[in-house]
């Protein structure tokens, strides 16, 4: 188990975007076993044309590097406004990836903890039903952090249907 204490949530800035970027590739190509849509651009690149936005709309878009001990574990970026809520305030998980040599340590469950501490709200987590450790992995974290008070629906979604949990991150309610 990862020593909390060593996980950090840097926030990152644009100097940052050629690291995110290259971190990116390795969570799409994950997600391309549960999204068959996602292909390699023809320069062998998935892309995200997201990106540049964290950087423009700093007010509605929060990237974040992940570090265990120092070393890159992974990024958070997250957004005001989601999908799948009709608050234009809600905060959203929009893209959370660890890398492989640090899952179910505890890293994730530490970056999930320490992104819901700096932002104390309203918060979605969407994740698709056709990817099961996320969905395993979310809903665990969830319904720890914040003591079952979260609810989880259901809404359609292609290739698989979307899982939404939405609670409410109070400081007082999110333990380390």
């Amino acid at each position: 188990m990862a020593d909390f204490n060593t996980v950090a949530l840097e926030e990152a800035t644009s100097a940052d975007a050629p690291l995110l970027s290259n971190l990116l590739e390795l969570y799409i190509h994950d997600l391309s076993d549960v999204f068959p849509g996602l292909h390699l651009g023809p320069d062998g690149r998935f892309g995200y044309d997201k990106l540049p936005l964290y950087w423009s709309e700093r007010e509605r878009r929060f990237a974040f590097v992940i570090r265990y001990d120092g070393r890159v574990a992974g990024f958070v970026l997250a957004t005001r406004g989601s999908p799948a809520a009709d608050n234009p305030d809600v905060l959203d998980v929009a893209e959370f990836f660890v890398l492989r040599r640090y899952r179910r340590s505890g890293v994730g469950r530490r970056a999930a903890v320490l992104l819901w501490q700096r932002f104390p709200g309203e918060w979605t987590v969407r994740v698709s039903e056709g990817n099961a450790g996320a969905l395993a992995f979310w809903r665990g974290v969830v319904t720890e952090l914040t003591g079952g008070a979260a609810t989880e629906t259901t809404r359609p979604g292609r290739p698989h249907p979307w899982r939404v949990f939405s609670f409410e991150s109070a400081p007082e309610r999110i333990t380390p």
